[in-house]
């Protein structure tokens, strides 16, 4: 059963398994993604023979004009065309698993015995239905997203650095250490305030749940201030928790920017002297920077995915803690003739788990066929039990 000490490791494992019934089309989601992810590193490798050999004075173009221009061209085109494969599959998945997670949080929600749905509100069990069951979907598949193309394209544009200069991109991988715990302090409160932040929602869709529903005793009674300050109340403090949930996201993005700037501001100035002293061509500086520069953008996507990351893994808990909640079992052996309509009370009596005082004590009543009896009384008297 899925509780807050669950692992990340263990909860992802599972969400995956949601994923496998659709493995096919994610493996070929998956495939366009690398493939599209591979196209990023050519761009700069064109940069250092086109500058050397095209538009240096006096040297002698190393391919035709005609080549280079279908060359860009051929690449865009194939990096459109999986792209396009890769997200249309990716989202295919994203929206089966979310389908098949609720239809079986709903199986067992209908099975589910009534002291459950005396602890629970409504309002919450259907934030879990709706809410929480998106944010798992960010964790099962938009994150699987980032982390294999982004993975992919990083490696490819370091790829090309340590080929053209080992030194400086040695330089630029000092930072990665830094950043990795920058990512790492944020991910426990980021995940805890995920938690509390889904609690809040769960309240806030409970009130509006019941003010919609006793629209009319809250006419009847006057109460629409009461019921008004009732909703702030929940909508403030699921502001406060969302505003918690920012601070974490807000400080890790620029804390590993400014890591990531500096060994970029190093890697430029060793880079110039070189320039400078004839130990490197321009084809080779502009084709450094420019893959240093398309480095930026996968390492911060990296670095931000801890964040909707540690959302998806709160909501899977509580996704999974309403699957695994036990269901009541259907122990009925006994066939029921046809009713005669003759109902017994005899001294019943129930008291409700979460209260001391019974509902009902020792109550007695008999109902004939064809009699009509009202239930009267106080609020709380029992009636509904």
């Amino acid at each position: 059963m899925s509780t807050p000490d669950t692992s990340s490791a263990q909860l992802y494992r599972r969400l995956l398994s949601y994923v496998r019934p659709h493995a096919k089309v994610f493996v070929v989601a998956v495939f366009g993604m690398i493939i599209a992810a591979a196209t990023e590193p050519l761009f700069p490798a064109l940069m250092k023979p086109l500058l050397d050999g095209g538009f240096a004075r006096g040297a002698d173009p190393i391919l035709p004009p005609l080549v280079f221009a279908a060359a860009i061209i051929g690449v865009f085109l194939v990096r459109g065309v999986f792209t396009f494969i890769s997200n249309f599959g990716m989202q295919w998945v994203a929206h089966r698993v979310v389908l098949d997670l609720r239809t079986r949080m709903f199986e067992r929600l209908v099975r589910f015995p009534t002291p459950y749905y005396d602890e629970h509100s409504s309002g919450v069990m259907m934030s879990k239905l709706t809410y929480d069951v998106t944010n798992v979907t960010a964790a099962a598949t938009s994150v699987v997203t980032i982390v294999i193309k982004d993975t992919v394209i990083v490696s490819g544009l370091l790829g090309w650095l340590l080929y053209l200069n080992w030194k400086l991109t040695l330089i630029a991988l000092i930072v990665a250490p830094a950043m990795a715990y920058v990512v790492k302090l944020t991910a426990r409160r980021l995940r805890a305030m995920s938690r509390e932040t889904q609690r809040s929602m769960g309240e806030l869709t409970h009130v509006l749940e019941e003010t919609i529903e006793c629209h009319k005793v809250i006419k009847v009674y006057g109460g629409q201030r009461y019921e008004a300050k009732r909703f702030e109340s929940a909508a403030q403090r699921l502001r406060r928790f969302f505003m918690r949930l920012v601070v974490p996201e807000a400080l890790a993005t620029p804390a590993s920017n400014s890591l990531a700037a500096v060994a970029v501001a190093l890697i430029v100035y060793i880079a110039l002297q070189e320039s400078a002293a004839n130990r490197a061509t321009v084809g080779e500086f502009v084709s450094f920077i420019t893959a240093m520069l398309m480095l930026i953008a996968p390492v911060k996507r990296l670095t931000e995915v801890n964040a909707p990351l540690q959302r998806g893994l709160a909501a899977a808990e509580s996704v999974f803690g309403m699957i695994d909640t036990p269901i009541e079992e259907d122990r009925g052996t006994v066939k029921l003739g046809r009713a005669k309509g003759d109902i017994v009370f005899e001294r019943v009596g129930f008291t409700y788990p979460t209260r001391k005082e019974p509902a009902l004590d020792d109550v007695n009543l008999h109902v004939r066929p064809g009699e009509t009896v009202a239930l009267v009384g106080g609020s709380g008297g029992g009636k509904t039990t």
